[in-house]
């Protein structure tokens, strides 16, 4: 390791590349954290790692898809060989399907819900599970599953499925590490939240930096 890799705590944001995943990636460096930015969209995150060097922070970004098992196994491989581990995974990576009535959801976005929300995090945990221990790092999940709510069969039913695999994980870990933390965020102007309450007062809600701020210093003490 070099002398800043040594002084640095290390934070891989899966899903970096806007609202919640970016907001605290900006905090996170503002702290003096190294952020390793994971996410799809190149241009947006270059657009974060700007605005983290401007402030005097550092990142790494990981244009990739965390779809995509090999990616994310090279990508641990990649961590553990120059950083010797993590010591926060925040994981913001979602994919919400359409708003439907339960009889009319669409197989095909059903099953992209299910691929992301449910099968990729459990390959994920498999994977970082060892880099968290490493440093005695904590994992972060957020709970907004709206489970029993008209029309989000598809996202509330992946999302609630998610949060229970999270739930087991920090039970089982309680005594032996990773700690596992879930958070349960205020209702925030992005993306995705735009697709399902079009024409809300966004100006009511939690800006995502207020938000990321809130929850990483409960998580961070």
């Amino acid at each position: 390791m070099t002398q800043h890799e040594e002084h640095h705590k290390i934070a891989l944001i899966t899903g970096a590349s806007r609202g919640l995943g970016a907001a605290l990636a900006e905090n996170l460096a503002a702290r003096g954290w190294h952020v390793i930015a994971v996410g799809r969209t190149t241009g947006a995150l270059e657009e974060l790692d700007d605005r983290i060097r401007k402030a005097g922070g550092s990142a790494t970004l990981a244009p990739m898809d965390v779809g995509t098992p090999e990616a994310m196994a090279q990508l641990a491989q990649a961590v553990m060989g120059r950083w010797g581990g993590l010591d926060l995974w925040a994981h913001t990576a979602i994919h919400a399907a359409p708003m439907s009535p339960a009889g009319h959801i669409d197989a095909r976005d059903f099953q992209k819900s299910v691929d992301l929300n449910i099968v990729t995090t459990r390959g994920l945990i498999n994977l970082f599970e060892p880099l968290l221990r490493a440093r005695q790092g904590t994992a972060l999940f957020f709970d907004d599953a709206r489970g029993g709510q008209k029309f989000f069969g598809s996202y509330g039913a992946t999302k609630a499925g998610q949060i229970a695999l999270a739930q087991s994980w920090q039970a089982e870990n309680a005594q032996i590490g990773p700690r596992v933390v879930i958070a349960s965020p205020a209702p925030m102007p992005t993306a995705t939240r735009a697709r399902f309450f079009p024409g809300e007062d966004r100006d009511a809600l939690t800006p995502c930096r207020a938000e990321a701020g809130r929850i990483l210093d409960e998580v961070l003490g």
